[in-house]
C-alpha cells in the first residue's frame, strides 16, 4: 500500500461495546477482529484507544515496532499504577528500562528458580494442609494466600506471617478500593494511608538490606546503582518492590486458580496429568526443578488456561510515535491495546477457541508454534514478562502438589465467570471442596 492509500485516524473502524463487556471481553474482541478486522477504536476508559490484536499485531507492537510504544503512558495514564503503586520497572521504557532490568534478572533465570522451589513447596504445603478441615475454600482466594507468600518471601525475604498478612491485605486494599468514590479527592483520600502504611512498613526492611546485603531480588536492587551511578533511592526502591510484589502475584493468583478450575471440570485430562506425575515422581516426593521442567502434560493444561483466562486482557501502551499498520495512521499522543483475551480466541489461530484443549499445544498440532505471538498472556519480544520462569514454576507446583494429595471438586449452586478490570478475576470467586485422594 502506498503512503497515499494509507486511511487517516479518524477511518479506523469505530466500535460501540455493550453494557456487560468486562464479562464477555475475549470472545467480543475476537468477533469485531473477524468483522473489522486487526484493528479498530473504541470508547473506553475515557478516551478514545485503538484495539490492536491477532499474531501479526502483537508482533507489530512487542517486537518490530516496540520503540514507538510506551508502557509508561500506558500503564499511568490508562489505569494509574505510577500513581498507585510508583514508577517500577512495568512504568518504564527505553534505557531506564533495560538498566533496571538488567539489575533484576539474575533472580529470574530458570536456573535460579531451583533456588525458589523448596520455599514455594513449603508455603503451598503449609496453606494447603487445612483445607480437609475446612472442607470448602475459595480457591482464587487461597491462591493469592500462597503466591502473595511466595512473591513476598522469594523475592523481598518477607517471611510468612503476621508481617505478609498485613502487606497482603494492604496491597489487596489498594488494588480492589472498596469504592465507588464520589471524586478523586475521595479516592486519593482512601489510597493516601494505605499507601504510607506499605512506606512506613518498608523502609526499615531497605535499611537492613543496606546494611546486611542479601542476594534476592530486594538485595540486588539495594546494592545497585542506577544509570547516572548513584544507589537508588528509598522511593525508586519502594516503587520496585510494589510492583515486584502486585506482578509476583497477581498473574499467578489467576491462572493457578482457573488452571484448578479447569482440570476440575475436565477429570479426564486431570488423569492424564496425574500418570505423568507418577511416571516423573517417586511416591511422597516433592518434583525438584528438572522435574517440573519435565511435566508436558501440566504444562499444557497451563498453556490452555493461559489462553482461556490470561490474567491481563489488554496491554496498554501510549503511542510515542506516528505508524502505519493495516493501511490506517496512528498518531504519536493516542493510545493503543493489544488485545491478548482476544488474539487467544481466534478461531483463524486456535480450533474451536472456546473449548478446553491442551493437546492444541501438544505435538503435532502446536497451534501457538504456526502463528508466532499468537498465545501472549506474559507478553513477548525483549520485554516478555521477566517473571515467567518464576510464575510457571510455582503454578506447576501447585497443581502438582494439590492433585497429587487431595481430590477437587466444585461446589454447587456457583456461576463461574471470568471479569476484567485492569487485571482479570472470578467475579464471585471459585468455591472448591477438598478430599483426600
Amino acid at each position: 500500500m502506498t503512503t497515499s492509500e494509507i486511511r487517516p485516524y479518524e477511518a479506523i473502524p469505530q466500535v460501540e461495546f455493550p453494557q456487560d463487556f468486562y464479562m464477555q471481553v475475549g470472545p467480543l474482541l475476537a468477533s469485531y477482529y473477524e468483522q473489522y478486522g486487526p484493528i479498530f477504536r473504541a470508547e473506553r476508559f475515557g478516551r478514545q484507544i485503538t484495539y490492536m490484536l491477532g499474531p501479526e499485531a502483537n508482533r507489530f507492537i512487542l517486537v518490530n515496532n516496540r520503540k514507538k510504544f510506551s508502557h509508561h503512558i500506558g500503564w499511568s495514564s490508562i489505569f494509574q499504577v505510577e500513581q498507585l503503586l510508583g514508577r517500577g520497572l512495568l512504568m518504564m521504557d527505553g534505557e531506564e528500562h533495560a538498566h533496571h532490568r538488567k539489575i533484576m534478572n539474575p533472580a529470574f533465570t530458570i536456573g535460579y528458580m531451583s533456588r525458589y522451589l523448596p520455599l514455594m513447596q513449603r508455603i503451598i504445603r503449609e496453606q494447603a494442609e487445612s483445607w480437609l478441615e475446612r472442607g470448602e475454600v475459595d480457591i482464587y482466594e487461597e491462591m493469592r494466600t500462597i503466591t502473595f507468600n511466595v512473591a513476598a518471601e522469594a523475592l523481598t525475604g518477607l517471611k510468612s506471617g503476621a508481617e505478609v498478612d498485613t502487606f497482603r491485605h494492604l496491597f489487596v486494599s489498594l488494588l480492589n478500593p472498596a469504592g465507588p468514590f464520589e471524586s478523586d479527592e475521595e479516592y486519593y483520600a482512601y489510597i493516601t494511608p494505605l499507601q504510607a502504611q506499605l512506606r512506613e512498613l518498608l523502609l526499615p526492611r531497605i535499611e537492613e538490606r543496606r546494611k546486611q546485603p542479601t542476594d534476592d531480588v530486594f538485595g540486588l536492587l539495594v546494592r545497585a546503582h542506577d544509570e547516572h551511578g548513584q544507589s537508588l533511592s528509598d522511593e525508586q526502591l519502594i516503587s520496585h518492590i510494589n510492583i515486584l510484589l502486585v506482578a509476583g502475584h497477581e498473574t499467578s493468583t489467576s491462572l493457578s486458580a482457573w488452571l484448578l478450575y479447569l482440570l476440575s471440570q475436565h477429570p479426564d485430562y486431570t488423569q492424564r496429568i496425574l500418570q505423568e506425575q507418577t511416571q516423573l515422581l517417586a511416591p511422597g516426593s516433592e518434583p525438584t526443578l528438572e522435574e517440573v521442567k519435565k511435566m508436558k502434560v501440566l504444562d499444557n493444561a497451563l498453556s490452555e488456561a493461559e489462553r482461556l483466562y490470561p490474567p491481563v486482557a489488554n496491554g496498554p501502551r501510549g503511542v510515542a510515535e506516528d505508524f502505519e499498520f493495516h493501511g490506517y495512521h496512528v498518531p504519536a499522543g493516542t493510545f493503543v491495546f493489544y488485545s491478548i483475551a482476544g488474539a487467544h480466541r481466534l478461531p483463524s489461530i486456535f480450533k474451536d477457541p472456546e473449548n478446553f484443549d491442551p493437546d492444541r499445544f501438544a505435538p503435532p498440532r502446536e497451534e501457538q508454534k504456526k502463528s508466532p505471538y499468537a498465545l501472549v498472556g506474559f507478553g513477548g519480544g525483549p520485554r516478555i514478562c521477566i517473571g515467567i520462569n518464576f510464575a510457571q514454576v510455582e503454578i506447576k507446583a501447585i497443581a502438582s502438589h494439590i492433585l497429587r494429595n487431595y481430590r477437587l471438586t466444585l461446589a454447587p449452586n456457583q456461576h463461574i465467570q471470568q471479569v476484567y478490570g485492569v487485571t482479570g478475576f472470578p467475579l464471585n470467586g471459585i468455591r472448591m471442596r477438598f478430599n483426600r485422594a
